[in-house]
Order: C-alpha cells, then structure tokens, then sequence
C-alpha cells in the first residue's frame, strides 16, 4: 500500500510541526523540544507528558528508522502510515496516550483550551483552533471525550476522508 496525496499531507504537517530545528529529520532532540513546548504551556512538573512523548520517539524510531541512524525522515514516516491500516489497535494505543496527555486536568474530556494548547504545542504557534474544535465535538458538548478523540485520532493517521472530522485534529489540512 502506498500513502495517498491526502495521507501525505497529513503526515507532512505533523512531521514540518515536529522538526524543531527544521534539518528535515525527526531525532530524540525533537520529541525533546515538543515536550518543552508543551510542558510551557501547562501547570504541572511535567514527569508524565515527558514520559509519554519520549515513548512516542521510541516507537516511531524502532518502527520506521530503517538505517538506524537515530533519525527518521519523512520518507520512513511515510513507510510506517503506509501500514496503519493493519495497525488499528497500535493507532488506538497511542491515541489513548495523547488523550491522556492533553486532558490536562484528567476530567476525562478535552475541553476547547486543552485542544488549543495541544495545537500550540506541536506547531509552536498560535493558531486559531475554534473552527477545528467544533468540527472534533461530535455531539457539540464543548468536550472531546475519549471515544471520540480515538475515532478522530484514527482517522487522522489511517484514514483517506478529506471530509472526516479526523482528518483535520492537527487543524486545516
């Protein structure tokens, strides 16, 4: 299977948002500056956030850095999604992780500053999220409730919808 145009450019902005230092490959000092950024933006030490996005950098470097050189280009980012698909229950995992890292407060649902601040986190910016948020609130509560933020979280990495709400949880595609 080969990613299409639309997973491309989903993976894309994710990878241009995690390439800190811009050099064109994702590296342990990347996963390093995400949680920074976004441990900046919250209250708390930290401890559990730094946990969770280093295990990101250790999945995704065993399974797409395929010269083991510590780095992962976008290409080995493209391999990997290329799979996804046949890797719903690993997708899930890791969405339940990402959820668990930004309901800040642990209420059990992402509220609409939660989602901004995860938003700011990964592209470093300020970026309008309030388009975004409504289209990621099925049921229009003002929350994002686990099951839904999986739901969109596949959708995201394994999906091919242009219209899924998922498509767009790291914004405008």
């Amino acid at each position: 299977m080969v990613a299409s145009d639309l997973q491309k450019r989903k993976s894309a902005i994710v990878f241009r948002a995690m390439d800190a230092n811009d050099d064109g490959y994702l590296e342990r000092a990347d996963f390093e500056a995400l949680t920074e950024r976004w441990a900046g933006i919250r209250d708390g030490d930290g401890t559990r956030l730094r946990e969770l996005v280093m295990n990101w950098w250790d999945t995704l470097r065993s399974a797409s850095d395929e010269n083991r050189d510590d780095r992962v280009t976008f290409d080995e980012l493209l391999s990997v999604v290329d799979n996804l698909g046949t890797m719903l229950d690993l997708v899930v995992a890791t969405a339940e992780s990402m959820f668990e890292a930004v309901d800040e407060d642990g209420d059990g649902e992402i509220s609409a500053p939660e989602y901004g601040r995860l938003i700011r986190a990964w592209t470093g910016a300020d970026t309008p999220t309030d388009a975004v948020f409504a289209r990621l609130d099925l049921d229009g509560d003002g929350h994002i409730s686990k099951g839904e933020f999986a739901r969109h979280w596949v959708e995201f990495w394994a999906g091919d919808d242009e219209d899924a709400p998922g498509t767009h949880v790291f914004g405008e595609v």
